[in-house]
């Protein structure tokens, strides 16, 4: 079976034109086929396997963990920051996988853009209701400080969605991110100096997450290692797959950090310091 379809892979120049996105990449693409078609297509090697089983098995795992480390009993009215969060883990994973096993559908270019839509909403839920565990308790005990930051991640994340979804390039993808990572940093950069509260240890998982998922766009955008050695990537260890896995790396460094943080909002209660 897997042999049989093998050979019905289409090359680069031979597959439709907007899949004609890595030029580096040059066989293993699926030809046009029905939803059962890019079901089957589970089940043999081709150019896109390795991106949908590394965020099929994320997904998973989340789906297993999520549940059972998030400390709901004790979060009490604060549970929503744990619902938040589970969307913000599953989201990216659960669109990149309809994404990439879909993508080859026979519908063409109208299904094509309506499932790189969804990938990208995926990988929005991620930065916009990621960060609301961090502002919240990062912010604790500053309410109208925490208000207006709130304010200010919402309006920038509606433009961050709206500039991820009508992006033309993988760059302006990545840029459309920018001011949702610079406004971490500052919230980073408050808990850093002592000013804001949390959990000791999170504030690390968090740099590690925003440095992962940078290092994954950056490599996704300068095609490499297939650009130094093109056809030599087609099926494993390109780009693509690599930005998966330090995405998915990524979301689990986060769920670390709010897991602690949420950890610390149970037993503390939120509990300020003394002036």
């Amino acid at each position: 079976m897997a042999r049989k379809s093998t050979r019905h892979l289409l090359d680069w120049a031979s597959c439709p034109c907007h899949l004609q996105f890595n030029p580096f990449v040059l066989k293993g693409y699926r030809p046009a086929s029905s939803t059962l078609g890019c079901v089957r297509s589970l089940f043999y090697l081709h150019n896109e396997l390795g991106n949908i089983y590394i965020h099929g098995l994320a997904l998973l795992t989340f789906l297993v963990l999520l549940p059972l480390t998030i400390p709901w009993r004790q979060l009490g009215w604060g549970s929503w920051l744990g619902g938040t969060h589970c969307l913000a883990c599953l989201a990216p994973a659960a669109g990149s996988v309809f994404y990439h096993l879909f993508m080859c559908h026979h519908g063409g270019r109208r299904v094509y853009s309506r499932l790189l839509a969804l990938d990208m909403c995926g990988v929005w839920l991620a930065n916009s209701l990621g960060a609301l565990p961090l502002i919240h308790c990062t912010l604790a005990c500053w309410p109208r400080f925490r208000l207006i930051a709130l304010i200010v991640h919402t309006f920038l994340s509606t433009v961050a969605g709206w500039r991820a979804l009508t992006a033309r390039s993988n760059i302006a993808r990545l840029q459309a991110f920018g001011w949702q990572a610079i406004a971490r940093l500052l919230i980073f950069g408050f808990r850093g100096l002592g000013l804001g509260t949390g959990a000791p240890g999170s504030l690390s998982c968090y740099l590690r997450m925003d440095a992962l998922a940078l290092l994954g766009g950056l490599v996704n955008v300068a095609r490499l290692p297939e650009r130094w050695n093109p056809g030599a990537f087609d099926y494993w260890c390109n780009s693509h797959q690599i930005m998966h896995l330090l995405s998915a790396i990524s979301i689990l460094q986060l769920h670390t950090g709010v897991t602690r943080d949420l950890l610390w909002a149970a037993h503390h209660g939120y509990a300020c310091p003394e002036a």
